[in-house]
């Protein structure tokens, strides 16, 4: 009888990587950073920065973090620094999905040859990417262990959206839906929950095919919601829109990876989550991106439709030991904060419609949502 092979336990390691988008302190629309302020950001803060597609972006990223609270620190750093060399230069830094009332339309790319080839590739449709994400990177160094975590995770992906949500409007427009980043992201190609793959080689295989072919460089041009990362040996959760408060997002994280140590837990003992048709899985994610956790997701297994609440509350309860196992645990029931105060996008629509109920014009309202912004960037930094 052939000896059972087993895989070492994951550490579970996390990296995180936010989006913000600089706006000028007075006008409160977004600006192009100048050449000085991302040279002092790369000064203080090396690899941990960089430039992003449009020149009033800047992406941050933390280290490899063993815990959540390591995290934590990193991101804290990150945004004090930008926070500070921002103010320097008449900027103010958010960390929301989407700006209030710029208009994409004038915005100007990054000098950098890969934003300048996906211009040239994806034409109009590059252009309109005036948008902001957070990605969650989880360390699993097992290849296929990486593609089975990856085919059950998908389940849970609106549920992250829903929590995340910070992008109601558009060009000065309330949109109705709570992330309307992914509508404009989703026009990208490769965007989209993932496929199922058999294996890592099976997965490899079909990411060569359309390498072979010349249709893109590499796997950074797989934009799934869901991608084994590029460049590490991660598994990339990159649904979310980005968090203004950072304690939300680290909440959000908290989640992530607790999930990723439950999956693992029930391998281990020959048992899976169950695999839903992406069909399914793709309706939850648009009501998700429609209404965030003001309505609620469908319950494949009761077949019912359950509020936001509830279905956190299973979360938090059935993710419980594994986020002490992980020592996130405060992070993981902080997402019981995210459904008492509403998400970004929540908060955002009030601060709106109270502006304008107390007599503001919209464009005055549209800029005190900015202000507000810019506030929750800063929460808890001692700015």
């Amino acid at each position: 009888m052939g000896e059972r092979v087993t895989v070492k336990e994951p550490e579970f390691s996390l990296g995180m990587e936010e989006e913000y988008l600089l706006v000028d302190e007075t006008t409160l629309n977004v600006t192009p950073a100048p050449d000085a302020f991302m040279t002092e950001c790369q000064e203080a803060l090396s690899t941990k920065v960089s430039p992003e597609f449009l020149q009033c972006q800047i992406e941050v990223g933390t280290g490899v973090c063993k815990t959540v609270a390591d995290a934590r620190a990193d991101l804290t750093n990150l945004r004090r620094t930008i926070t500070g060399i921002a103010k320097s230069h008449g900027l103010l830094a958010i960390a929301a999905s989407t700006h209030p009332f710029a208009a994409w339309q004038q915005q100007k790319f990054t000098e950098k040859e890969r934003y300048r080839i996906l211009e040239r590739d994806l034409a109009g449709v590059a252009r309109r990417m005036l948008i902001c994400g957070m990605h969650v990177h989880v360390g699993i160094d097992d290849d296929d262990l990486r593609i089975d975590m990856m085919n059950q995770i998908p389940y849970f992906l609106p549920h992250l959206l829903a929590l995340s949500t910070s992008s109601p409007f558009w060009e000065g427009s309330k949109t109705g839906l709570r992330s309307y980043r992914l509508t404009v992201f989703d026009n990208l190609p490769r965007t989209g929950l993932p496929p199922e793959f058999a294996s890592f080689a099976e997965y490899q295989r079909s990411l060569n095919t359309i390498i072979n072919t010349g249709m893109i460089e590499d796997a950074t041009k797989i934009w799934w919601d869901l991608r084994p990362s590029a460049r590490f040996p991660t598994v990339e959760v990159r649904i979310c829109d980005v968090c203004p408060r950072l304690e939300d997002a680290l909440a959000i994280a908290a989640v992530i990876q607790s999930l990723f140590r439950l999956l693992y837990n029930l391998r281990a003992n020959n048992q899976r989550w169950r695999q839903y048709d992406r069909f399914l899985i793709a309706e939850n994610r648009w009501r998700a991106q429609r209404y965030g956790v003001s309505r609620g997701l469908i319950d494949f297994g009761r077949g019912a439709v359950v509020d936001l609440p509830e279905l956190v509350e299973e979360l938090v309860e059935m993710l419980g030991s594994h986020a002490e196992a992980l020592g996130c645990l405060q992070e993981l029931k902080n997402v019981r904060k995210i459904i008492e105060s509403g998400t970004s996008a929540d908060r955002q629509i009030e601060t709106y419609e109270k502006a304008l109920s107390d007599g503001a014009e919209q464009e005055e309202a549209l800029r005190q949502v900015v202000r507000s912004l810019a506030s929750e960037f800063t929460e808890g930094l001692d700015c």
